[in-house]
């Protein structure tokens, strides 16, 4: 619309990217305990969605939406010297864990390793991510084994 040079969001763009985002970033499980009626239902989408409007554009909506399409770290997992823990919440959408596919990656990283956490009453689907309260351990646990492979390499070669 306008060629992106837009004066107000375009609406109906920005309704479908938020039916989008809602749809792939939330849990199933979640939304039915906080929402488990129609009215409930339709009160909590509106107040996303009245949360999204005032947040999102929609040329940085587009712009995520294509830099995803052909996003693939896969052939670069290789040259990942650090040691890496990859997170994932069983109610993840976006990446879903049934189809298998961080299993056979993450081993093409040396010192990878996957995680996956298993639905809980503080899982939200993708959305999880932004919860350490859930993941935090395993920060906490990736940090100490950093720091004890960068003192480890820091130390004088004995002559």
């Amino acid at each position: 619309m306008e060629g992106g040079a837009y004066t107000a969001q375009p609406k109906t763009g920005l309704t479908g990217a938020i039916s989008s985002l809602i749809f792939m970033t939330s849990s199933p499980w979640q939304m039915q305990k906080a929402a488990p009626t129609r009215e409930l239902a339709e009160a909590a989408l509106a107040k996303i969605q009245t949360r999204f409007f005032s947040s999102l554009d929609a040329n940085d909506m587009i712009y995520q939406f294509d830099a995803s399409r052909d996003y693939n770290p896969a052939p670069h997992l290789a040259a990942i010297k650090a040691p890496l823990f990859a997170i994932n919440s069983a109610d993840d959408q976006v990446n879903p864990p049934e189809l298998g596919i961080m299993e056979t990656e993450i081993k093409k990283v040396p010192k990878g390793r996957y995680i996956l956490l298993p639905i809980t009453d503080l899982t939200t689907g993708h959305g999880t991510h932004s919860n350490p309260a859930i993941w935090g351990s395993y920060l906490q646990e990736l940090l100490a084994l950093t720091e004890k492979e960068t003192t480890a390499s820091n130390k004088p070669a004995h002559k």
